[in-house]
This record gives C-alpha cells, structure tokens and sequence, in this order.
C-alpha cells in the first residue's frame, strides 16, 4: 500500500530509522502468559462452583456472580483501558492492571465469605479488562511487516487455547489440591505466575513515549459502559432466568450504543480524541468486518464448550477432569494451526479465514454427528480426530482475524481498536454461553433427557453462528481481492487528512 510520510512514521516503519526492540519476543511471551491468565479465569472456575458453594454456604445464585461478575466487569473495561495506553502508555497500564490482577487473585482465594470472592472476582475482572487490549496494542507497537503475523498468531494460539482449556486445567486443579479448600488454588495459581511476569515486564516491556494527551471522553465513557452493561447482564444470568426478566435491557442497550455512535462521529467531527474513532469501521481496511466475524465466531466458539461439559458431564458421567481432557484435541490443534497461520496469514489473507472456518464447520458438525450416533464407550475416542480437525481450523481463524482487523488500525489508536475487537468477542461470547445451554436444556426436556440429541442438536445450532462469520469473511475476501496486496486506492485512518491527533 502507498503511504505519505506520516503514515510511515504513524506506524513506526523501519524507514524511521528506528531499529525494532531486541528484546520484543522475549517481551510478547510476558504478555502472552499473562493473557493467558487473564482469559484462562473466565472459564476455569466454573468447574468449582458447586464445592465453593459448599465451602462458603452460598445460595446458587450469589455463587453465580463468581463467574458472572468477572465476565461483565471484563467487558465494560476494555474500550476505556484501550484508550487509556494509547494516551498514557500501554507499558504503564499493563504492569499496574497486572499487579492489581495479582493482589484481587490472592483476595479471592483467600475470600472468607461469598461476598468477598465476588468482590474480588468483579475488580481481578477489570483488572483482565484492563490487560487485554494492552496485549494487542504492545504487538502492534513492537512488531513490523511478517513478524507481525507471527506475533499475532502466537497471540491468537493464547486466546483460543485459554478458552478451550479452562475445565481441564480447573478440574486438575481440584484433582491435585485435594480437600474441601482445594478450590482457592484456582485463584492462588495466580499469584506466583503473574508475579514473576511482573517481573519480567517491568524489566521487558519497551518504553516508548505515550500518545499525546486529551481529556478522556467520559461521555462515551458512560454511553458505552451502560450499553454493554445492558446487554450482558441478562446473558450473565441466563442460567438464572436473566434473559426473560430483563429482555426490556436489550432495546435498551441497543439504543445506548445507537447514542454511543452519534457521540463519537459528533466529537471526531469537532478535531476531538473520541472513546472510540468512528474512522475505524468505515476507513480502516478490514476492521468492520473482522470486528463483525469475531463477535459471530466467539457466539459458537464459545458456547459449545459448557454443551460438551454438560453432555460429557451428566449425560455420560465424566468427572470434570476426564470431560475437559475429551475436549483436548481441539485446542491441541489450535494451538498448533495459529503459529502456522500467523507465517501465513501475509500470504493468503482473508482466504486463509475463510478456509479455517469451512474446516471448523466440517469439524464440528462430525463431531454432532458421532455424539449423536457413536457408541458411549468409544464415543470421545471417536469424536478426538473430529475435534482436532475443528481445532486446526479455529487455529486459522482467531489469529489471522485479529492480524488482518487491527493491520492498518495506526499503533496510536491500537489499544481502543483492540479493546473494540475484544468487547465484540465478548458480547458474542456471552450470547454464545447463554443460549446454546439453555437450548441444549430445551433439547433435553422436550425429548425426555435423550443427551445424544440434545448434545447434537446444540452443536448444530452453534454452527448457524459459525457459518454466519463464514458468509462474513466470504463477503470480506471477495470485496477485497483486488486490494489484498499493496493499492494505492486503500485507506485507513493514517491516511485521512482528518484523523485524530496524537
């Protein structure tokens, strides 16, 4: 692509005369394992929900928000604290976000009361809130051209394998910290990992001189918090009746962030640093649509991980050790498929989505088959090569769709950019672990606890989603073939003679 001068030393090319950080992949892999706590957290506890609720006397739905609570102060976060390391310094915000994340682990795990676990799962989930879009925006500002695409694949490898293996690593926990407290482990766990990555970031991460600073948009601030707060908190109870007493919160929500989008375009057009620039979905190349194809992949993606749980689970009896290990395969092959995909990725673009999500649809929809029809003895023997397939297509999804969504976002507005991108996958995420249970439970009912096709059906409804991102990345593939290598005719904010300053 074609660029001015600004452009080149917006994204800090080489051409700046600046040479990359000698230490920036010793680097990423701070902020890799820190990611991978931070997300490994919203699915690892609910493996111990029952024995915390036990050891605490809590009623089912205060132990709820132990999950709940973390997974909705995680969202509402990550566009404000994105914004915030872009103007203040994302080097500042990760290390105080990790250290705070460290101190709310110790607090929950220690938690006398049921009260105080969910007071400290609600601040350790704004502190993950507040680490996440750091993590992208650090890839973007230390990395350049292929080394880029290999970071990000790394980085996508961390977020689909922290999601896939949240119930294995939470059942080995209970499994190895055996007694009625074993369950504070999965919080204590914490603590010596992300006090070493301290550590190692204050000692790693690059000082690089932060953004210029504005005033914060606390207008949009408030506009998206209450947005987003409106249509999680009837997702997060689902389990509770959440999404049929407060329906009403989802028009609500929609209109909020209606109001949202208006504020933001009034302020861009004012030469003001909005929450979120406006500029990114309509002349960043490929950032609505990889922000669209997130949030509908991560609505199947993560939902049908809690299906298999409760099929594995109740329908065949496992433990919540051998129920995540049946699942293994698929992050086995993400795991692999996203460091491939991140050398690839320059390559093929978005055909490489494209094809990674037809591999995930052919995974998934054999593995609903051979649930449904398999013998239960060799039924998660059978279904293992299934679900690795699946896997190596997610591999090639997660990764490449954040490299080619933030690309051409400038390193100045990268972490808003990425914390947009992660708010996205978790609303969808949240849609995603609140229906496809409940209608797996409506299977179930209707057809007198017949798991198979309860189990079947669900993982078939979770391939709608899926199939949705697929016509998503067709759309996006065919509309920019002709624009995929270097065009003088694309555009993206840099390159915008009213982008915002800083």
């Amino acid at each position: 692509m074609v660029r001015d001068t600004r452009a080149r030393t917006d994204a800090g090319a080489d051409g700046q005369g600046r040479t990359p950080d000698p230490r920036r992949w010793k680097a990423l892999w701070v902020t890799l394992a820190t990611g991978f706590m931070s997300l490994l957290d919203v699915t690892i506890v609910a493996v111990a929900l029952p024995s915390m609720q036990r050891d605490l006397g809590a009623s089912p739905s205060a132990v709820q928000w132990v999950v709940s609570g973390y997974a909705l102060t995680f969202a509402l976060v990550l566009v404000p604290a994105g914004r915030l390391g872009d103007a203040m310094g994302r080097r500042r915000i990760f290390l105080c976000a990790l250290a705070a994340f460290v101190l709310c682990s110790a607090g929950a795990g220690a938690a006398p009361t049921v009260t105080w676990l969910v007071v400290a799962r609600l601040a350790q989930g704004a502190c993950a809130g507040c680490l996440a879009p750091q993590n992208s925006a650090l890839i973007q500002q230390m990395f350049r051209g292929a080394e880029r695409g290999r970071a990000f694949g790394l980085f996508g490898a961390t977020v689909g394998v922290s999601s896939a293996v949240g119930p294995v690593t939470g059942g080995l926990i209970l499994a190895l910290a055996q007694g009625n407290q074993g369950w504070r482990w999965i919080f204590y766990v914490n603590v010596p990992v992300g006090a070493v990555a301290l550590l190692l970031g204050i000692r790693l991460l690059p000082r690089l001189a932060p953004g210029r600073r504005e005033p914060l948009d606390l207008p949009g601030v408030a506009l998206l918090g209450a947005g987003v707060l409106s249509l999680m908190l009837p997702l997060v109870f689902a389990d509770t009746g959440g999404v049929r007493r407060m329906w009403w919160l989802f028009p609500v929500g929609a209109a909020l962030l209606l109001c949202f989008a208006r504020w933001e375009r009034r302020v861009a057009d004012r030469d003001r640093q909005p929450l979120l620039d406006p500029r990114l979905l309509t002349c960043t190349r490929g950032y609505a649509a990889g922000a669209s194809l997130g949030a509908l992949y991560f609505v199947g993606f993560s939902g049908v991980w809690l299906v298999f749980a409760l099929f594995f689970q109740n329908g065949l009896g496992y433990t919540p050790l051998r129920s995540g290990l049946a699942v293994t395969p698929f992050a086995i092959g993400s795991a692999a498929a996203a460091v491939v995909a991140g050398r690839l990725v320059e390559r093929l673009g978005r055909l490489l989505t494209v094809c990674g999500l037809v591999t995930v649809v052919a995974g998934l929809g054999a593995t609903a088959l051979i649930l449904w029809t398999a013998p239960p003895d060799v039924m998660a023997w059978l279904a293992a090569p299934a679900l690795f397939v699946g896997g190596l297509g997610s591999g090639c999804v997660i990764s490449p769709n954040v490299t080619m969504t933030l690309r051409d976002v400038p390193v100045r507005m990268a972490g808003a950019a990425g914390g947009a991108l992660q708010t996205g996958q978790r609303l969808g995420g949240a849609v995603g672990t609140a229906a496809l249970p409940g209608f797996f439970y409506m299977v179930l009912a209707a057809t007198g606890k017949d798991y198979r096709t309860a189990v079947a059906l669900a993982v078939a409804s979770a391939l709608v989603a899926l199939l949705a991102s697929l016509a998503v990345a067709l759309h996006d593939w065919h509309h920019n073939r002709p624009t995929d290598s270097d065009h003088p005719t694309s555009h993206s904010p840099r390159e915008q003679p009213s982008a915002p300053r800083g």
